[in-house]
């Protein structure tokens, strides 16, 4: 139980207990089940203090010193520890559930089973603390240290975890349900058995990190960082409570749900296929305003613009993204006046795809001289284009652009699924 003199000394307020505690540095501070309740204690020192299963919910502890302290099973509901010091603190199944606790420091700290639900834990330095079991159930965790954490086990499901330090921590068993983990750095990180669900992967960095066996359906992944460390083995891409279905690669796993799905993978072909048109020139200001109004203006008839800038393509190689895109589209629009990788980005494509090819030439200018080469071709629209300003083609979109080449598709559709005739020796023979 709380000593009952020292609990009158801190309702005297933070001037008169601090005072105090200066006075008598060697005095053990117990305040264990005492009740602070919405108290104003900013700034207060409770180093070393003894606060065993303290109510301090609705309190005010802002900036205040609680390095060292027990405050196993304390009651702290929607507390507020803005840049409170509670580095090497235990804080075993306390309850901290919807505290407010930006850029606290919480390094070395204990805080197995604890209650940080809803919690605000922008910039929080968790570095080195133990947090296994803990619950940060959609928690605001932006910036967050949490190095070498153990939080196995842990649920920190539909958590904001952006921008999230977790190089080396623990997390195996851990739950990150819906949790948006864009930014994050995971490098070296055990998610060893974790259950990702639908979970939120842009530019998140995986270097190094152990996955093995985790549950990763319904994730989105988006540009994640990964290198020859980072250990993929076995991850689990069926719902809970299914047959299980493993892979061994993150960013594969949502196609191979697709090809299981043999209905949404056509789905989604077939919506591609219909709506793709990929738009190809040059990519300086001028030329790329040209590119960008055309993307506009096919998105008003319902398609979908694809814009490929070879300019800046420094780490794809450039003839197998090209024929990807342009094996998807419904038709291609490409602007050769003053050209610089269209002539490559034809000569990769145009052989081999027998779709609608539109090409676009401003006035004044001269197609560049290998362009007559696409001539045979039948797939390549002729005449070529030519428009005098860009709002001019804009104004006339539908009528040269989308009608002809729509009339290219039809023609070729046709073609392609003409019967094969054939013909008989004796046929021939007799003139036939």
């Amino acid at each position: 139980m709380a000593d009952p003199n020292q609990v009158e000394i801190i309702r005297n307020g933070v001037d008169a207990w601090n005072a105090w505690r200066h006075a008598h540095p060697g005095v053990e501070v117990d305040l264990s089940g005492a009740n602070l309740s919405e108290t104003h204690l900013t700034g207060i020192d409770l180093s070393r203090a003894n606060l065993y299963g303290a109510d301090l919910a609705y309190g005010w502890f802002a900036h205040a010193n609680f390095n060292s302290a027990d405050m196993t099973r304390v009651e702290a509901r929607n507390a507020d520890f803005m840049e409170a010091d509670l580095r090497g603190a235990r804080l075993c199944n306390a309850t901290l559930a919807e505290a407010h606790m930006p850029k606290a420091r919480m390094s070395g700290a204990t805080l197995t089973g604890i209650n940080l639900n809803k919690a605000d834990l922008q910039d929080v330095d968790f570095s080195g603390s133990m947090m296994s079991a803990a619950m940060l159930r959609l928690a605001t965790v932006f910036r967050a240290n949490l190095s070498a954490c153990d939080l196995s086990g842990a649920d920190l499901s539909e958590a904001k975890l952006n921008g999230v330090n977790f190089r080396h921590a623990r997390l195996s068993g851990a739950f990150l349900i819906e949790t948006d983990l864009s930014c994050t750095d995971f490098t070296g990180a055990d998610l060893r058995g974790a259950q990702i669900w639908k979970a939120l992967f842009v530019e998140t960095r995986l270097n190094g990190a152990d996955l093995t066996g985790a549950r990763i359906f319904g994730i989105a992944a988006w540009d994640v960082q990964s290198d020859e460390a980072t250990v993929q083995r076995g991850l689990i891409i069926t719902p809970a409570f299914t047959p299980e279905i493993t892979v061994d690669e993150l960013e594969v796993a949502q196609f191979i749900y697709l090809l299981l799905n043999r209905k949404k993978l056509r789905n989604v072909l077939d919506t591609i296929t219909s709506k793709a048109v990929l738009l190809l020139g040059r990519f300086t200001a001028e030329r790329k305003a040209l590119l960008d109004a055309l993307a506009d203006e096919l998105r008003k008839h319902n398609l979908l613009p694809i814009i490929f800038d070879f300019e800046r393509s420094t780490n794809r190689d450039f003839t197998e993204t090209i024929k990807i895109l342009a094996g998807l589209s419904l038709f291609v629009i490409v602007d050769i006046t003053k050209p610089k990788s269209a002539p490559q980005e034809l000569t990769a494509t145009v052989p081999d795809y027998q779709i609608p090819f539109v090409p676009i030439l401003e006035e004044g200018e001269e197609p560049y001289s290998m362009f007559v080469d696409f001539k045979k071709y039948d797939w390549v629209l002729k005449p070529v284009l030519r428009y005098r300003t860009k709002q001019e083609l804009l104004d006339n979109f539908r009528t040269v652009i989308l009608d002809r080449a729509w009339g290219k598709h039809i023609e070729l559709q046709r073609k392609k699924t003409e019967q094969l005739e054939t013909v008989s020796i004796e046929d021939i023979l007799n003139g036939k």
